[in-house]
This record gives C-alpha cells, sequence and structure tokens, in this order.
C-alpha cells in the first residue's frame, strides 16, 4: 500500500504514534539526567571544576574517586551484610505473607476482620513512627548490633498480606473444593492449588522488597555499631563528608554507583519479569 492509497486516519494514527514514542524517549531521557550526570560526575577528576576541560569527563577519564572511596569503608563486607539482610528478610517474608494470605483469603477464624482491619491501618502508620518501639524491642532481646537487628521489623508485611490476600480470593473456589475432594489437606490446597497462579505476585513483591531493604538507611544505622553488621548505605554515609574545598562530590558519585549498582542490574536482567508480573498480579 502506497502512502497516497492510506487512510488519513491511519496516517494520523502513525504520526500520533511517532510523537508519542518522542515524547516518552524525551521523559525517559530527563529521568535518566541524574544517573548519567553520576557517572559523569565519578569519573571526572576531583581537582577540576565543571568549567575545565570536557563538559562530560575533564581533561581524563579517571579512577582516583572510586580508590578514594574504596580506602574509606569496607565494602566487602558491608556488601556481604547487605545481601544477608534483604535475602533473609525476603525468604521470611515469602513465607509469611503466604500463610498470612492464605488465612486471611480462604479461613474463618475469630477476629478475622479485626485482624485484617489492624494489617490496613498499619499500612498508613509513617515508618518513621515506629523506629522507636522497634529499637525498644530488639534492645529488649539483647539483639543490638546483629543481622537479626536488621531483619526483625520487616519479617512480615501488611502490604505483602494484603496483595496475597487478594490474590489468593481472585482463584475460584472450586479448585480447592475439588483438592480436598482428593485428599489435600490446607498445606496441599496452598502449594498446589493457590501457589501456582500467584508466582506474578509473588515476584512482584520480591523486587520491591528487595529494592526497600537495599535502600534501607535509618533503621540500619540505629541498630548496628561494628563495620561486620553494617550495610552499604551506611558505608555510603561516610562518604557524605566536606573538605576544605566543600563537598566531594566525585567521591559522592562514585560512593553512589557503588551501592546501585547491583540494583541497577537487577532490574536491566528482570525488568520484563518486573513489568509482567505487576501486570498480572492484579494491582489497580
Amino acid at each position: 500500500m502506497t502512502l497516497a492509497a492510506t487512510p488519513p486516519q491511519t496516517r494520523r494514527m502513525r504520526w500520533l504514534n511517532r510523537i508519542g514514542t518522542f515524547l516518552l524517549f524525551l521523559l525517559a531521557l530527563f529521568w535518566l539526567i541524574p544517573l548519567i550526570w553520576t557517572v559523569l560526575v565519578a569519573f571526572r577528576p576531583e581537582s577540576e571544576p565543571i568549567v575545565t576541560g570536557n563538559i562530560f569527563f575533564g581533561t581524563h577519564i579517571t579512577l582516583d574517586n572510586f580508590n578514594n572511596v574504596f580506602a574509606v569503608a569496607q565494602w566487602g563486607p558491608m556488601y556481604v551484610t547487605t545481601i544477608i539482610f534483604v535475602l533473609g528478610v525476603l525468604a521470611i517474608q515469602l513465607v509469611t505473607i503466604t500463610l498470612a494470605g492464605y488465612a486471611f483469603a480462604r479461613m474463618e477464624f475469630f477476629g478475622k476482620r479485626v485482624l485484617f482491619g489492624l494489617i490496613l491501618v498499619q499500612l498508613m502508620i509513617p515508618a518513621a513512627v515506629l523506629l522507636v518501639p522497634n529499637f525498644a524491642t530488639v534492645r529488649t532481646f539483647g539483639l543490638i548490633d546483629t543481622k537479626w537487628a536488621l531483619m526483625m521489623p520487616y519479617l512480615a508485611s501488611a502490604f505483602g498480606t494484603f496483595l496475597m490476600r487478594q490474590t489468593f480470593r481472585q482463584v475460584p473456589i472450586d479448585f480447592e473444593d475439588a483438592a480436598r475432594i482428593d485428599g489435600c489437606g490446607w498445606f496441599g490446597v496452598l502449594r498446589h492449588v493457590y501457589l501456582p497462579p500467584s508466582i506474578p505476585a509473588l515476584v512482584a513483591f520480591s523486587l520491591v522488597s528487595i529494592s526497600a531493604r537495599w535502600n534501607e538507611f535509618l533503621w540500619p544505622l540505629m541498630v548496628t555499631q561494628s563495620e561486620a553488621n553494617r550495610p552499604l548505605t551506611v558505608g555510603l554515609s561516610r562518604v557524605l563528608r566536606t573538605s576544605e574545598v566543600g563537598a566531594l562530590y566525585g567521591q559522592i558519585m562514585a560512593g553512589v554507583l557503588i551501592v546501585i549498582v547491583p540494583l541497577m542490574v537487577l532490574f536491566l536482567v528482570f525488568q520484563r519479569q518486573f513489568i509482567n508480573s505487576f501486570l498480572r498480579s492484579g494491582l489497580k
């Protein structure tokens, strides 16, 4: 079909699609500006102001900022602590939200509505309000400056419980009845009937949980003291210092890259699964 033979409405739709794609590209580029700036400053010589040399990397590309940052903190143990913190919390959360979601979705027990209402109320409470009671609880158990202290406030998730409850309620009850006729108990029903169609919701929650715990700063700063139990975000705070000539922006940007690179790689590898999991999980 030639351009002349193309209906005017079709040509208009093509142009609108191209304009929309171009606008989305500009919007994406706008949101990437902070990341681009971080990379440029991290590899720029610290002694060169922005008006000196090439506007992107100055007179030359240097790794001095990274070398200085690696000398500030023990990043290896902090990476290990962060991974244990993130994956440990996620493993326990997947168990607790699955069991709680199934209980609120399909089981009947006294106070069910009241308990679920309290969980929904917890979603509206700012996390900062719970810092003092959580700290008092951890201190009572004698867990200050341990990895368990990092994980304890996050072993359950109100958002995850709500998400799994809504997901399980979408599974037809007839499937559960058929499984019980075949002799399955509640755990068999949960495993064979409810979990398989709930994988997208679990993937969506896992990605959100990993991102949130990886970026956690205030709570780890409060309950840890030794380098062996402090995550990357606390180590990054050591880089945020000033000198006689002002803030060391090159080192700050290098430290930021060291912390966020794993999350960037995780998103780039699983971006399709990340988007599809939310689309299929029933979130509105």
